[in-house]
């Protein structure tokens, strides 16, 4: 199959610093990659990047074979990528209805459709934004994503700070939202065994380099071979 979301030789950074290079990525609809790697590897940079917010200095990132004019956000979005940031960036101060609101687009979903998939912000309906339990801010900003009707769903460390019962519930949502809606998604993340566990393949970066891939159920049931990749005392293996 076509890839959905494609990178070649792509890198990235700030000013003269580059904190990834050469990443080659490729993810079919409908299926979920993680990837993984300890702090300061470039995973966050490399999302940026993706979507438009910072210019690759060398590379390409591609949609439905479709190149995409670098550090240009707004026409990534256009061609459907839409980043889920590990900060929110929900409006604190409007309304769950009014957040989806803003975000939703003519012709497309309507706020009450997204909580077939989050449910429980029904309850906090007509609550700011900025009430809301660090959770439930997870969702709203999920669902801000999705009612944009993403082709390329990008999640910046989803779980961070939330209680373990609120993680397993969102890693169940961005597995239905992959299978039933058919995203391409790309997951950065911390917990590294949930992670794998919903992914159908999996790559870790460390210091800026793709040093292991491979089939998500394969890497899980071979924990050395990815904590040395992960902790950086393996040899490269990104091809």
């Amino acid at each position: 199959m076509t890839a959905r979301l494609e990178c070649t030789g792509l890198a990235g950074g700030y000013g003269a610093a580059t904190a990834f290079r050469d990443v080659d990525l490729a993810i079919e609809a409908g299926t979920i990659e993680a990837l993984l790697g300890p702090n300061g590897a470039g995973k966050t940079t490399l999302l940026l990047t993706m979507a438009g917010f910072l210019p690759p200095k060398a590379g390409a990132v591609t949609v439905d074979q479709k190149q995409l004019k670098p550090g240009r956000p707004s026409l990534a979005n256009k061609a459907g990528i839409v980043l889920v940031p590990d900060r929110r960036n929900i409006f604190t101060t409007l309304s769950v209805h009014d957040n989806l609101k803003v975000a939703a687009h003519k012709g497309g979903p309507k706020p009450d459709d997204m909580l077939e998939l989050f449910p429980a912000l029904e309850k906090r309906w007509t609550l700011r934004a900025g009430a809301l339990s660090g959770g439930e801010q997870q969702m709203l900003a999920m669902a801000r994503a999705l009612i944009q009707e993403p082709k390329v769903l990008l999640i910046d460390e989803m779980s961070l700070g939330l209680a373990p019962l609120i993680v397993e519930a969102l890693f169940a949502t961005v597995d239905r939202i992959a299978t039933e809606l058919g995203c391409a998604v790309l997951l950065v993340e911390q917990h590294v065994g949930l992670a794998l566990e919903i992914a159908c393949s999996a790559s870790v970066l460390n210091r800026g380099s793709i040093v292991l891939r491979g089939p998500a159920k394969e890497l899980l049931n071979e924990s050395e071979r990815l904590e040395a990749a992960y902790f950086g005392t393996a040899e490269s293996d990104g091809s």
